[in-house]
Formats: structure tokens, C-alpha cells, sequence
């Protein structure tokens, strides 16, 4: 697919990448400020993923790999990557709302963003971090994986962190949902995509 990598005009929407090891509390964050993104104009997409629409976690649309791939093979994605043994998709409805001026939020990957970067040049990179013995009792909680894989995910966390990337605004959620909540609209406020 092709993007426009010119710059936006005043009326364009902008790509707002959300990113942040599994269990920083990514999907909460969206779920605790959605209505109040909304009130501002600013869309939240939903991803479509290979794992089955049972699974705990994020309100994503679950799909079967052969139904993944027939949706790639179709153009029915601005952007898909794979990651811990699934396969994740954002809507081509993506370039439609960012060409319409509406900002938009993704529950990005950290490993895609440098390609979401060549197609979406001005988009606003957000990583939440986590103090790691909370991001160990959030896995531990979530009981999805073993204590071993629990600690590959920290050591991945760790060495991501350990090589910042000083266009990429952090945003701490080892606290309340609440001053996370406040902390992302108040960067959004900053970058002027909502009043």
C-alpha cells in the first residue's frame, strides 16, 4: 500500500503509535481514556488479531491465520506485523480517517515502529514503561504464560529499554490507571492534537 509521506496539511489527522511490553497496560490505558479521546475527535482502531475472540485481553477482532492472511492478500490492512506467534493488522480504514483530519490511535508494536515511521513519518510514538517487578506480577496475573517465558519477556523489556530512542515520549504506568490516563492527554494537548 501506498502512503503520502508529504507533510499534512493543518487538517490532516495524525498517527498517534502506542507501544509498550505486554502487560504495560496498553489496553487498559485505551479503555480508561476512550470516551474522553473520543469527546476529542481522536479515533482508536481496532486490531485484528490471530488469536481467538475468547481470549482475554484487548477488544480485538480474532481471526484464524488463513483468514489473516486472505485479508492481507486483499489490501485490508495499513499495516501488519507478527509478534510472539501472532499475526497483528490495523485497518486500512486507518489512511481513510488520517486523510479525513482525524487522529488516530494504534496499540502499536515497539519492533514496528521504525517501519510505521517510513509510512507515517509525523506520527506521535508513545511507550508506556513499567517498573519491572510490576510488569512481572501484571504477567504473573494475567496467567497467559510460564515463569520462564515471563522472564524472556523482562530480559526483551529490559534490552529494548536499555537502547532509548529519544523520539519516542514516555509515558510511566506503574501507578494509578488514572495518572496515566492524565499524562496521555496531556501529551496530546502538548502535540496539539486535542484542546
Amino acid at each position: 500500500m501506498q502512503h503520502d509521506a508529504s507533510p499534512r496539511g493543518p487538517t490532516s489527522g495524525r498517527l498517534i503509535f502506542l507501544v509498550g511490553p505486554s502487560g504495560s497496560g496498553k489496553d487498559s490505558l485505551i479503555d480508561a481514556s476512550r470516551a474522553q479521546l473520543a469527546a476529542a475527535g481522536v479515533e482508536v482502531i481496532r486490531r485484528v488479531i490471530t488469536r481467538s475472540a475468547e481470549a482475554t485481553g484487548e477488544a480485538a477482532h480474532g481471526v484464524s491465520p488463513e483468514r489473516f492472511e486472505a485479508m492481507r492478500a486483499q489490501g485490508a490492512f495499513a499495516m501488519h506485523w507478527q509478534a510472539n506467534g501472532l499475526s497483528y493488522g490495523i485497518p486500512a480504514e486507518l489512511d481513510r480517517w488520517l486523510g479525513q483530519g482525524r487522529s488516530v490511535l494504534v496499540n502499536g508494536s515497539r519492533a514496528y515502529l521504525p517501519e510505521a515511521r517510513l509510512h507515517y513519518p509525523d506520527l506521535l510514538a508513545i511507550s508506556l514503561v513499567v517498573k519491572p517487578e510490576v510488569l512481572r506480577e501484571r504477567l504473573l496475573g494475567r496467567g497467559r504464560e510460564t515463569s520462564e517465558q515471563i522472564d524472556q519477556r523482562l530480559a526483551r523489556n529490559a534490552r529494548l529499554q536499555a537502547r532509548p530512542d529519544s523520539s519516542v515520549h514516555l509515558l510511566d504506568n506503574s501507578g494509578p490507571l488514572t495518572t496515566a490516563v492524565d499524562a496521555l492527554l496531556a501529551l496530546l494537548r502538548e502535540e496539539r492534537l486535542i484542546q
